[in-house]
């Protein structure tokens, strides 16, 4: 008697990486793409051919008019640069300023977010819950609050019971981008440490026991485990951080101040518009110069970027 045997075809199963992965690929999905690279494009190669076109034609016609008279010039960003009046130009100390404070503001950052989730995520001790929850509350404060407290920090220093514990800082010359460097700190720490915590918790338990069973300090597991594992992590926070930095106004103005010293080039764009906001020729330029570097940085860093951006995002 023959026997009969059945064989029990089963579904493809797809994960969902597989899936979020096939509906991007798609023709709707790619469509979408390109309109919105259009659409984010279109105002920045406006801008590009504004600064350098001449002053008069930028005031009496719109970039797109460009093609039918078609008139370059390198004179806006001479003017911005290296102008010899404090009004239309010196833009290349504000330049410097901008690099020397959104490169600290975002290392230190960067370096005490690390260690911070790194102890949240593995090392036990008593109320670690509570202070990962204060620190993530911390995300919704507004910086304005701190602003006052801040100052009041820096003018004063600290005392207690009339025991001066903290001279008043400086508020001069060099010691203001030490201020801003430990504002944008402050202001970074939140999410940091809220970020890179839920990187480093996804991370095995196994790995890092038998690391820990082989002798490895915490230091060295951090070092040679850990932070090459949440690379993907650091680099999107570290560009969120550049960002947020090197376009900031509000912090510069309060603690950098507006002198060519110690003011970055969002302080200088503001002041470059004119008493009447007439002053287009320079905006343009201006705007394009600051935003150079920050488009570099991002084009440079965009594989880590979406990486970080999407690593435990999904889980298949």
């Amino acid at each position: 008697m023959a026997t009969l045997t059945q064989t029990v075809v089963r579904p493809e199963t797809t994960t969902a990486p597989q899936r979020v992965r096939r509906r991007l690929s798609g023709r709707v999905a790619s469509a979408v793409a390109i309109v919105i690279a259009v659409l984010w494009t279109t105002p920045t190669f406006g801008l590009l051919l504004s600064s350098l076109r001449p002053e008069d034609q930028i005031k009496n016609s719109g970039w797109w008019t460009f093609f039918s008279s078609p008139q370059l010039t390198l004179e806006n960003y001479q003017e911005v640069l290296f102008g010899t009046s404090s009004s239309s130009g010196q833009m290349m100390s504000f330049l410097i300023n901008s690099i020397v404070i959104t490169v600290p503001s975002v290392l230190f950052p960067l370096a005490l977010a690390t260690f911070a989730a790194y102890a949240l995520a593995w090392l036990p001790f008593r109320g670690r819950e509570w202070i990962y929850i204060g620190i993530f509350a911390l995300q919704i404060v507004p910086l304005q609050m701190a602003l006052v407290p801040l100052l009041s920090f820096f003018s004063e220093g600290v005392s207690v019971f009339g025991l001066q514990l903290m001279p008043a800082w400086d508020l001069e010359g060099p010691a203001r981008f030490v201020q801003v460097w430990f504002a944008h700190t402050c202001f970074a720490l939140p999410l940091g440490v809220f970020l890179l915590h839920n990187f480093m918790s996804e991370l095995p338990g196994e790995l890092m026991e038998a690391a820990r069973v082989d002798g490895a300090s915490h230091g060295k597991v951090l070092r040679t485990i850990v932070l090459p594992l949440v690379g993907p992590a650091l680099a999107t926070f570290a560009i969120f951080q550049f960002l947020w930095v090197w376009n900031d106004l509000l912090v510069a103005l309060i603690f950098a101040g507006g002198t060519p010293e110690s003011a970055p080039m969002t302080v200088r764009l503001a002041q470059m518009a004119g008493t009447k906001g007439n002053e287009w020729q320079r905006l343009t330029s201006g705007a394009f110069v600051s935003l150079v570097i920050p488009l570099l940085v991002f084009l440079s860093m965009q594989r880590y970027f979406v990486r970080g951006l999407l690593a435990g995002s999904v889980k298949g």
